[in-house]
């Protein structure tokens, strides 16, 4: 059976971007500066690196490889011929042999010793973590910005009662601050293990072919001491200060789950705080920003969707659904190792990666611009205030000898029974239904009191207060190097 023929108006003209498919999380989502780490030039920029530190250790160490040799590297060090690597890799079914072959050619004084003693995870697996290492600081400033803007929400709105929901049904007051510190506490959670993570990455190191460095203590007459030092020489050349102790073939894929772990964790705050925006945008308390030429629906002129929250919401989806492949990738490792890990990992970390980008950017676009409408809060408080303020009822009563169950009973039958009416169109009979009741009828008079907002909030204000100050800002001073960023957002 042969495959279609595509189009005659595609076969006439060059291809483009256009005509053939793109993942959104580049085209769309994701920001420059992740896109850029985890692109070609920077993967294959980094494969040169690491055979340049790789050469001027052993050198240093005594191998006969000339000055001159490095020097080249050196000087080529940033030429990837990228059309040459693909032709070599049609030929040799080898991605590292293919760059091996290619680079040899522009840099031929040294082509005889490149990669020397190496096998391709010396190359690749190495590579892999710089670029790993550096997406977790690109997510980390962005977690750090975030908690910034949430912080100055908090502060500004730390008083502000609002109607607090347990089951989304009404349940006690609330400050509009308090509630944004629980989105904080969530962010700072996932700062919190970004830093554990960051802690743990270690260079996989030169093992060779099965981890042993079989080649490399050939290549030192058995000198042991220097294939150590070579090692630790070539880690510290791209930045790192320790190495795996023992490795197969490649790094423990455990570590790639911890990684996705750390990113997983940080969707699941962004689909929390999404969702807690699109729920408050339909009850029209407090909404993302909006913009003054911005559509809500093609048919319906009057809608303002929550669309960046809902945005956040399903790329996060899309990060917790990856989660499970480095799972299983991990825990199918053959031996030393299987060739099975690498698609799934080309595929997996960079598009975690990139969709976490994508949702962080969109929590600081949101987080720095939260539309509050005061009004519609205070009047959405106020139909539910005489039902909160039963709380405190219950508990005069419970002060003044009567039994707390038997209060507890009295208050929700005149609660359901002011409900009804409610339902029914009328005005809340609640006052009147306490005045008629035997055991409640001393404690009415109270209400009234309890209706202002202010007192229904317990300690909200001052709790936001002092997770700021005694768990949120030392947090952030951990971070003070980081620069300031504004949302990028795209579309």
């Amino acid at each position: 059976m042969t495959r279609p023929r595509a189009p005659a108006i595609l076969r006439a003209r060059r291809m483009s971007d256009h005509d053939h498919y793109q993942s959104p999380l580049s085209a769309r989502y994701a920001g420059a500066a992740m896109r850029a780490n985890f692109s070609e030039r920077k993967k294959f920029l980094t494969w040169h690196r690491i055979w340049l530190a790789l050469a001027e250790s052993q050198r240093e160490l005594g191998l006969p490889i000339s000055e001159a040799q490095v020097a080249e590297l050196r000087a080529n060090l940033e030429h990837v011929d990228f059309e040459l690597a693909a032709r070599y890799e049609r030929e040799l079914r080898h991605d590292v042999m293919a760059h091996v072959h290619a680079w040899g050619e522009r840099c031929q004084q040294a082509r005889g010793i490149l990669h020397l003693g190496a096998t391709s995870c010396d190359v690749t697996d190495n590579a892999d973590l710089v670029i790993l290492r550096d997406a977790l600081g690109l997510v980390r400033a962005q977690l750090v910005n975030v908690l910034r803007a949430l912080r100055t929400f908090a502060l500004e709105w730390k008083a502000l009662p609002v109607l607090g929901l347990t089951h989304l049904q009404p349940a006690q007051a609330t400050t509009l601050g308090k509630r944004a510190t629980l989105w904080i506490q969530d962010f700072a959670f996932n700062l919190a293990e970004l830093e554990q993570v960051e802690e743990r990455m270690l260079f996989r190191g030169v093992k060779g072919t099965t981890g042993t460095q079989a080649s490399f203590l050939s290549l030192f007459q058995g000198d042991h001491d220097k294939v150590r030092e070579l090692e630790r020489r070539v880690a510290r050349r791209m930045g790192f200060e320790k190495c795996f102790p023992v490795t197969g073939q490649t790094y423990p894929r455990q570590l790639d789950f911890r990684i996705g772990a750390a990113l997983a964790g940080i969707a699941q705050s962004g689909a929390k705080f999404g969702t807690d925006l699109r729920l408050l945008a339909a009850r029209r308390e407090v909404e993302e920003p909006f913009g003054k030429q911005q559509i809500g629906s093609s048919a319906m002129p009057w809608k303002r969707n929550p669309m960046r929250c809902e945005r956040v919401c399903s790329l996060a989806r899309h990060v917790i659904s990856q989660l499970g492949s480095l799972a299983h990738t991990a825990a199918n490792q053959w031996l030393e190792r299987t060739l099975d890990d690498s698609a799934v990992r080309r595929l997996a970390l960079p598009e975690m990666f990139l969709a976490t980008d994508g949702l962080l950017e969109l929590v600081l676009d949101v987080g720095s611009g939260l539309v509050v409408h005061p009004r519609r809060i205070e009047r959405n408080l106020a139909e539910e205030l005489p039902f909160l303020a039963c709380e405190h009822l219950m508990l005069d009563a419970a002060k003044s000898g009567v039994d707390r169950q038997e209060a507890h009973e009295h208050l929700r039958q005149a609660t359901h029974a002011a409900v009804a009416v409610l339902l029914d169109g009328g005005e809340n009979p609640l006052c009147e239904l306490l005045l008629a009741d035997p055991v409640l009828k001393p404690f009415a008079p109270r209400l009234q009191a309890l209706l202002d907002p202010s007192r229904s909030i317990g300690r909200a204000d001052a709790q936001v207060e002092e997770f700021v100050r005694e768990e949120l800002d030392p947090l952030l001073a951990r971070h003070a190097s980081v620069p300031e960023q504004r949302s990028g957002v795209r579309v």
